[in-house]
């Protein structure tokens, strides 16, 4: 039986901890969005229409209970997860505390391996078909935010090893992003979840637009920063006055988060460093000062919302971790910031067997373990603070040997 560990241990040995409980489950795990799995669904036909695709989707990702076995829904592997996964290792390794190298390889060839079927391009999908409000969304349909998450890991591992099969992928994803980013009537973005649909989300644009300019960087071709600077600037002219930006551009997506700021953040940061460009560092520092004052309670809390604390997401408390980490620069108690966050996690969020819960509400916490929206995100985040000390530690010699 699940329960939560009574003691904090260091970054290091919670992020090798989870890492041996990811290992031990194949990688592979259920989803919150991984409803339309279900076999015994999927053998019903009455069932087979958008409201009760839409409801069952949203009664099991707010369950208490982890009822998907008994739906037959399958653990699976999924790209964004593996992408995160990556990512930590690289990090892992830089701190030297991977001892099986062997990993990344792994995660390379199976990220490879998991590409989209039927596209002339390089681009990711989900382990599921989801329901939006519109339309299903196939699985393993390729879809903007998997192909960037999964294109960041793969140049992260080009600029450690200069394969250069790994930048040839980086480009034909590229080529898929190019492909939909449109502008209209005075409006510059990219279609998600499809290519058909001409959203207006301001994340994918600022991911998208700094994986543009990354690849273009790495590989010469100045064709991709048209398109990112399109779409960037026009996400970056919706800033609000006190720095944030709501989710989108529609009546319904006007609610403003935790982490989807963060990726806008990472996403312009990104951009300036890539391309030289000083255009949105102001659009950085008023955002991050917006981030900063409004997604943490005094003790290291994370919250969802700008304006209300719960449901306190385990993907907010990643983000909540590497976003201070990220911006330093900004915010000189960035780092013991993260680390307070870290605190408040394992005391409250983090199972003795080294897994992290999915949701803490006022009356109850959601223990169910999601690999993707959960371990990956916090293996992540976890790996990228035990980085930033490991590399503190090794510095603090330096400038004392400086300072003698």
């Amino acid at each position: 039986m699940s329960s939560v560990r009574t003691t904090v241990e260091d970054p290091a040995s919670a992020t090798l901890k989870l890492l041996a409980y990811c290992q031990a489950n194949d990688w592979a795990g259920h989803d919150p969005y991984d409803a339309l799995n279900s076999r015994i669904f999927q053998k019903l036909p009455f069932l087979d229409s958008r409201w009760p695709r839409l409801l069952m989707t949203q009664v099991l990702k707010r369950s208490p209970v982890n009822v998907r076995s008994l739906l037959l829904i399958p653990k699976t592997q999924n790209s964004k997860a593996m992408s995160l996964f990556l990512v930590g290792l690289l990090k892992l390794q830089k701190a030297g505390l991977l001892k099986d190298e062997t990993l990344i390889d792994y995660m390379a060839r199976r990220l490879a391996e998991m590409r989209s079927p039927g596209v002339p391009y390089c681009a990711w999908g989900y382990s599921f078909p989801w329901q939006t409000r519109t339309i299903v969304v196939p699985v393993g349909a390729p879809n903007i935010v998997c192909t960037i998450f999964v294109t960041n890991a793969l140049l992260d591992l080009y600029e450690a090893r200069q394969d250069e099969s790994l930048l040839a992928m980086a480009v034909s994803a590229a080529e898929y992003i190019s492909t939909l980013c449109w502008s209209e009537g005075g409006i510059s973005s990219v279609a998600y979840p499809l290519p058909t649909l001409r959203s207006q989300i301001h994340n994918a644009n600022f991911l998208g637009a700094a994986l543009l300019a990354r690849v273009a960087k790495h590989s010469g071709k100045e064709k991709f920063l048209e398109p990112a600077f399109k779409i960037a600037r026009w996400s970056a002219s919706k800033q609000a006055a006190d720095g944030s930006w709501p989710y989108g551009e529609l009546p319904k997506q006007e609610w403003i988060d935790n982490f989807h700021t963060g990726y806008n953040l990472t996403g312009l940061r990104l951009l300036g460093e890539c391309t030289g460009t000083t255009e949105f560092e102001d659009a950085v520092r008023r955002g991050y000062e917006f981030y900063r004052k409004h997604f943490f309670l005094e003790d290291g809390t994370p919250r969802y919302f700008h304006n209300s604390t719960y449901p306190i997401d385990v993907h907010c408390v990643a983000q909540s971790i590497l976003s201070p980490i990220e911006f330093k620069h900004l915010d000189p108690a960035g780092v013991r910031l993260a680390r307070s966050v870290f605190d408040w996690a394992m005391k409250n969020m983090c199972d003795e067997s080294g897994f992290f819960y999915y949701r803490k509400l006022p009356y109850c916490t959601i223990r169910t373990s999601y690999m993707r929206w959960s371990q990956a995100w916090m293996f992540l985040a976890l790996a990228t603070l035990t980085e930033e000390l490991t590399a503190s530690e090794r510095r603090a010699p330096a400038r004392e040997a400086v300072h003698s």
